[in-house]
C-alpha cells in the first residue's frame, strides 16, 4: 500500500464499494501525491485515465478521442463526451474513470460536467461509474468551481483534499540519510513526495542541492517558473512580494516599503498567495499579553519555494556565472543552518501532536500555536479545555542546549503573562548537564533529542 496514504484509501474505497455511480473531486497541491494515489487506487480496478490538457474544448475531445483509438477503441476523430463516456465505461461491472487535471475540461466546456451527469443518472446500480476529478489548481476547487459547474455540483459525492505529508514519511522516504539529513531535505522539499522524487539518498544534502537543484539541467532548477506559468498572472509582482518575504520583510508595512506597491494592491496579492497555499498569515498565540505580541506577520509557507527565493531568486547572476559547488559555498553553506531551523520547529510540532493523538502527554491540547512576541518567540504553546498549557523550545543551530535556554524560556514566558504547567524542550544536538539534572528534579521538563522524534 502507498505509503503515508492509507486513510486517503480508505476513504477512496468506501465510495467505491457503494452501488451505483459516484463523482469525487480530490484536489492538492502539485507535487502532493495525487497521481500516485489515483495510480495505486486504481490497481486490480476496471479503469481509464485521462490528463486534462489546458486547450479548447474542440482540441480536448481530439486528445481524448486519440488516446481512446490509440488504446484500441472505436470512436470519432472529434467526439462529444457521451461518445467518449460510452467507449471508456463499455461492458459489464463497477468503472473507475479518472480525469486529471480536470479544471481544464470545467472551464472550457458548458457541457461536460452536466453531461457527465446525465450519463451516469442513465446508468443501473450494476453497472456504476466511480469518477475522480482530480486537480492541482486548489483556489480555483474552493473558490469558483462550485459557480462554474452549477447545478452539477448537487451530483458531487464527496471532495477529498490530499495534503502534505508528515517528517516521519520523508524519513521513510529516504532510509539512508541520517535523521539530520531528513530534517535538511524536509526543508527544502517539504511533504511533497513529487519533490521527493529528485532527491538521492546516497548522495549528501549538499550534493542533492548542487546537483538536482542548483543544476541548470536540473528538474528543480526551472521549478518555480513552471508553477508561476500554471497559476499566477502578472508573475513580476508576485516574484517581488515573495522576495521581499524571503528577505525578512514579514509585516505588511516592511512589503510596502520595499516594494513601493500599495497596502491595498499588496494585500490582493498577498490573499491569491495564500489561497495557492504559498504563504501563511501568522498571527500569535491568543494570550493576554497581546500589547507585546507580532501581529499579523507573512511567511512563506511552501518550503521549495522558500528556498528558491531565499537563496537562488536574488543571486541569479552568480548562479549562471560560477560554478555550482562555490555558488553552495558562498551563498547557502553560511546560513543554511540558520535556515533548517524553521523547518526543525515544524518538525518539532508535528511531534507533539503525534503524540498529543495518542494519549503519550500529560495534556491531551485542544488547540496549539505559537507566540511570536517583539522580543523572541516561544516555539510552541498549546493548552487543554482545563486552560493547561504545554510551551516548547526549539533548538537546530546551537551545538549545544544550555540551562540558560531554559530559564531565558521560563522568564520570557512570564513576560508573556503566560502559566506553564509543562516545558518540552527539542535539540538537534544535546543538553548541557546542569540542564539533565533538573530534568531528573523536575518531572514537568521533558528533555527530547531528534533522534527520539
Amino acid at each position: 500500500m502507498l505509503a503515508g496514504r492509507i486513510a486517503e484509501l480508505q476513504y477512496l474505497e468506501q465510495y467505491y464499494e457503494k452501488a451505483g455511480s459516484q463523482i469525487l473531486v480530490v484536489y492538492g497541491q502539485k507535487h502532493i501525491g495525487k497521481t500516485a494515489l489515483l495510480k495505486e487506487f486504481s490497481k486490480e480496478k476496471q479503469s481509464h485515465y485521462y490528463l486534462a490538457k489546458p486547450c479548447s474544448e474542440r482540441e480536448q475531445l481530439y486528445q481524448w478521442g486519440m488516446q481512446l483509438r490509440n488504446a484500441g477503441m472505436e470512436t470519432k476523430e472529434f467526439p462529444d463526451f457521451p461518445d467518449i463516456f460510452n467507449s471508456v465505461c463499455a461492458g459489464g461491472g463497477k468503472k473507475l474513470m479518472i480525469i486529471d487535471e480536470f479544471q481544464h475540461i470545467a472551464k472550457t466546456s458548458e457541457h461536460f460536467m452536466s453531461g457527465l451527469v446525465q450519463f451516469l443518472n442513465a446508468l443501473d446500480e450494476k453497472n456504476g461509474v466511480m469518477v475522480l476529478l482530480s486537480s492541482s489548481a486548489i483556489a480555483w476547487i474552493e473558490n469558483s468551481m462550485i459557480t462554474r459547474i452549477g447545478e452539477a455540483a448537487y451530483a458531487l459525492s464527496g471532495l477529498l483534499k490530499i495534503r502534505a505529508l508528515s517528517f516521519v514519511d520523508i524519513v521513510h522516504r529516504f532510509p539512508d540519510f541520517r535523521i539530520e539529513e531528513c530534517v535538511e531535505a524536509y526543508s527544502i522539499l517539504g511533504g511533497f513526495p513529487g519533490l521527493w522524487n529528485q532527491f538521492d539518498d546516497k548522495l549528501t544534502i549538499q550534493q542533492n542541492i548542487c546537483r538536482h537543484i542548483l543544476n541548470r539541467d536540473s528538474y528543480l532548477f526551472e521549478e518555480w517558473d513552471r508553477m508561476v506559468a500554471e497559476q499566477l498572472r502578472e508573475t513580476s509582482v508576485y516574484n517581488t512580494i515573495l522576495a521581499a518575504i524571503a528577505s525578512g520583510k514579514y509585516k505588511l508595512n516592511d512589503i510596502y516599503l520595499h516594494t513601493g506597491f500599495s497596502r491595498a494592491k499588496i494585500s490582493v496579492y498577498l490573499k491569491n498567495l495564500m489561497e495557492l497555499e504559498l504563504v501563511e498569515k501568522v498571527f500569535s498565540y491568543d494570550m493576554a499579553d497581546k500589547e507585546n505580541a507580532q501581529k499579523g506577520l507573512y511567511r512563506i509557507v511552501h518550503p521549495y519555494v522558500n528556498f528558491y527565493f531565499t537563496y537562488m531568486y536574488p543571486y541569479m547572476s552568480a548562479l549562471q556565472t560560477i560554478s555550482v559547488g562555490e555558488y553552495y559555498n558562498r551563498f547557502i553553506y553560511p546560513v543554511f543552518r540558520k535556515y533548517v531551523s524553521g523547518c526543525f520547529k515544524q518538525v518539532c510540532r508535528e511531534h507533539l501532536e503525534k503524540l498529543n493523538k495518542r494519549g503519550r502527554l500529560p495534556i491531551h491540547f485542544e488547540k496549539s500555536g505559537e507566540w511570536v512576541g517583539k522580543e523572541g518567540t516561544i516555539d510552541v504553546i498549546a493548552q487543554d479545555v482545563e486552560g493547561r498549557t504545554l510551551i516548547a523550545l526549539c533548538n537546530w543551530e546551537k551545538a549545544m542546549m544550555t540551562y540558560e535556554d531554559y530559564e531565558w524560556l521560563l522568564s520570557y514566558a512570564r513576560k508573556a503573562k503566560l502559566g506553564v504547567d509543562y516545558i518540552y524542550l527539542y535539540t538537534a544536538s544535546g543538553f548541557d548537564e546542569k540542564l539533565d539534572l533538573e530534568a531528573k528534579v523536575k518531572k514537568n521538563l521533558k528533555l527530547v533529542q531528534i533522534t527520539d522524534i
